[in-house]
């Protein structure tokens, strides 16, 4: 069969191993409760939802009973049939866990979704946009904001010190990126083997597809894909979920 006439199946890939200190002790980031739902659960159903996504894949913590933990959770919750999920345990940084979901998909799968689980309540039209980029033709594609601030460049000191700056970057061209990012498959598995995992590895696939020398487009996000990260996101998420719930929106 030729890549003309191949079907162009679309899967997402949420890594989930993280414990996200930044929200504070407790359970990890991906497994805290959103409108009494674990922000998991909201980020699977996210790309469940977009009826171009057939499969989603999940990667958990990589302890056996974690992904068991992790497996247990989402059987337990309503999420759309259509769509088939895996769960696959993770590596000790994202992108070792990229990486596995990536292994994990099947061969028929041409285009890939890499999602935040900590952005939950990304709207489905923004996944569909990034999938209808990349079925045209885009290799790599981001959904990303304006900055509604002035950025300064600094020289990084130590904590509570003052830093003194050494730029201001035009705002006109600087964008927030979010997620879900999308990839020709073939492209960001390239990215992930000419990439070595350095420290920490890298946290931005789109990133790593810039180092090929391959163009990376921006499609217009939204301003309720944020990733909750600190305690005061995880608050605004309430409420925009309890506003989604009383207008029939979710």
């Amino acid at each position: 069969m030729s890549d003309e006439s191949r079907p162009h199946r679309t899967a997402a890939v949420i890594p989930a191993a993280g414990r996200g200190v930044r929200l504070g002790p407790g359970a990890p980031k991906a497994l805290r409760t959103l409108g009494g739902t674990p922000m998991l659960i909201h980020a699977v159903r996210a790309m469940a939802r977009s009826r171009a996504v057939a499969l989603v894949v999940v990667v958990a913590p990589p302890d056996a009973a974690a992904t068991a933990e992790v497996r247990r959770m989402i059987d337990e919750h309503a999420l759309p049939e259509r769509t088939e999920i895996l769960v696959v345990p993770g590596g000790e940084t994202r992108q070792e866990s990229v990486r596995a979901g990536l292994d994990a998909l099947p061969a028929d799968i041409t285009a890939v979704l890499i999602h935040d689980a900590a952005r939950p309540l990304v709207p489905v039209d923004t996944v569909d946009t990034v999938v209808e980029a990349v079925r045209d033709g885009a290799p790599a594609v981001v959904p990303a904001l304006p900055l509604a601030d002035t950025v300064k460049e600094v020289e990084p000191g130590r904590p509570g010190e003052p830093e003194p700056v050494v730029a201001t970057p035009v705002r006109a061209r600087l964008r927030a990126v979010q997620t879900p990012q999308g990839f020709d498959l073939a492209t960001l598995r390239l990215a992930h083997e000419k990439t070595a995992v350095d420290g920490e590895g890298a946290t931005d696939d789109a990133g790593m597809v810039e180092q090929l020398g391959v163009t990376v487009v921006v499609i217009p996000g939204h301003e309720e894909a944020f990733k909750v990260t600190r305690p005061l996101d995880l608050v605004l998420a309430e409420a925009v979920l309890a506003r989604r719930r009383a207008t029939d929106a979710y």
